[in-house]
């Protein structure tokens, strides 16, 4: 992890999805510019290899296994943070699941698992974390809190193929611009940060023959980084107290929808 500027010094951020992908990247850099970071995610192996990491290059992590899906567990993430490192300046909603394939004959619990993930993980965790971000803007460092919420390119357009997918981040879409709209005037800054094809695991949790068919869509084309993503997000949350950057659409180059 190289080291960046430090201008996350005394603040704390709570990643989810931190285990792997644009979570994982997201936690690295934020911890590089200062922030001590909580790495909220299922895989409890894998949060205490990146907080080592994150602790070998001088920053603060703290591992916390938790299902954002699971009301509880989102809800208690939050508040052991807010405990362990002193209070919340920065969330990053990433935990999410995409699931594909046409909507006739589909599996329902995928269905259920993208909305439980992508919807309500994101929706518990956020509610749990306002308090702590309303009262971070009011108090130094920064005066200022972001809450940033992953969604995708899904969440701008509907695809074949992909129909319980992109109502989940349309739906993230809309939530979001609700809540900017609520909390804004209290100096909390709500972000959509919308990512086109990204070299992640989400395409490796798709059924065989689906998963080929993203694979064959990709093949030819430059696809981002999880850094590239991660690099968009800290671009949001470190600018001056009165500029709000509220979406964030990054496609690869060649991307053409």
């Amino acid at each position: 992890m190289s080291p960046l500027s430090q201008d996350l010094e005394n603040t704390v951020a709570l990643v989810t999805g931190a285990s792997s992908g644009i979570g994982q990247a997201a936690a690295r850099n934020l911890a590089a510019r200062g922030a001590a970071v909580a790495l909220v995610a299922r895989r409890a192996d894998r949060l205490q290899q990146l907080a080592g990491e994150i602790a070998d290059a001088g920053g603060t992590a703290l591992p916390i296994e938790a299902d954002v899906s699971e009301r509880e567990q989102a809800a208690a993430a939050v508040e052991r943070t807010a405990e362990e490192l002193g209070r919340l300046d920065v969330l990053v909603n990433n935990a999410g699941v995409m699931l594909l394939g046409p909507i006739a004959d589909a599996p329902l619990e995928e269905w259920e698992r993208m909305v439980d993930v992508n919807l309500l993980g994101l929706l518990y965790t956020a509610r749990a974390a306002l308090p702590h971000l309303l009262e971070a803007a009011e108090k130094d460092p920064r005066r200022v809190a972001d809450l940033v919420n992953i969604s995708s390119v899904a969440g701008r357009m509907a695809r074949k193929g992909s129909g319980v997918y992109n109502a989940t981040k349309h739906g993230v879409g809309a939530f979001s611009e609700s809540l900017r709209q609520e909390v804004t005037g209290r100096h909390v800054r709500v972000s959509l940060v919308e990512p086109g094809a990204v070299a992640t695991e989400l395409q490796s949790h798709n059924r065989d023959g689906v998963r080929e068919e993203i694979e064959k869509r990709f093949e030819d084309m430059d696809i981002l980084q999880a850094e590239d993503i991660a690099d968009a997000i800290a671009y949001v949350v470190t600018r001056p107290r009165h500029v709000a950057v509220n979406e964030v659409l990054v496609r690869p180059t060649q991307q053409e929808q």
